[in-house]
């Protein structure tokens, strides 16, 4: 995969710089959509005072405002130490028109110890159907440029079906970073973001649906690049809802996911 979401640019006194290509230009106007941001926020994550024998147990990601398709920093702290639980954080800043950064997205995680619980092991939910089931709408070849033409999209049930939960097979098919391979949980997060798009009960004519978060709890580490989500949404009288569902990789459940949701009536 030669494309990528981001382009390496050294670093300095402020983190980590990295040029954002047009690939993570999302559907809602000129800023970035939720999955780049979010996985590129997660690897800060991963490879924080990485430690061997514990992984990532709850991530969660905070849009604060419209993220710029333009160079960004990125940073990652331990918050809380601990031998057997840590609290990560990471933030992702990019430059005001003065040239000063400012914070576009921030995430937290919990990082725990691991041990052998092989034979209590469970899940959530049945797995999804295979990939192979899975079909491509034929409005999604018309995305030619941004970040919605670097996903391999196969839905399983009709998109805004009035019941039920929505399901859906993606796979980002850009890298992460240039010259660089992303990690299994990478890929998960880099489509979660759509669990909006795909448990969407609203009319895309007549209402936008916009999430300023995630929260994903991974219960064992995803393995592989396709991504499965269930998810379906709920609407209050006043303007905002969530959407709650769950990921997949393709030998069942691996995460919860949660986000909450702003409506607004097009004009």
């Amino acid at each position: 995969m030669g494309d990528a979401y981001y382009e390496p640019l050294g670093e300095d006194e402020r983190g980590e710089r990295l040029s954002s290509t047009d690939l993570t230009r999302g559907t809602w106007g000129d800023m970035q959509h939720g999955g780049p941001p979010s996985a590129l926020l997660a690897r800060a994550l991963e490879t924080c005072e990485p430690r061997a024998g514990a992984r990532l147990s709850r991530i969660v990601v905070d849009l604060l405002g419209p993220v710029p398709v333009t160079p960004v920093w990125v940073s990652a702290r331990v918050e809380r130490p601990g031998g057997k639980i840590e609290l990560l954080s990471a933030v992702m800043s990019a430059a005001s028109s003065s040239g000063e950064p400012y914070p576009v997205a921030r995430a937290s995680a919990w990082r725990m110890r691991q041990s052998d619980t092989t034979e209590i092991q469970r899940s959530f939910a049945e797995p999804l159907r295979p990939v192979a089931e899975g079909k491509t709408l034929p409005g999604t070849k018309s995305y030619t440029t941004g970040y919605v033409s670097t996903i391999d999209w196969r839905w399983l049930t009709e998109p805004v079906a009035p019941q039920g939960a929505g399901e859906s097979w993606l796979r980002s098919t850009a890298d992460l970073v240039q010259g660089e391979k992303m990690s299994p949980t990478q890929h998960l997060i880099a489509v979660a973001d759509n669990a909006n798009g795909v448990g969407s009960k609203a009319n895309i004519r007549k209402w936008t649906f916009l999430n300023t978060d995630l929260t994903i709890h991974l219960h064992r580490v995803p393995d592989g690049e396709w991504v499965g989500i269930r998810a379906e949404a709920a609407y209050g009288p006043d303007g905002v809802g969530a959407t709650i569902g769950m990921l997949f990789d393709t030998q069942g459940p691996v995460a919860s996911i949660a986000q909450s949701v702003l409506l607004q009536r097009r004009s």
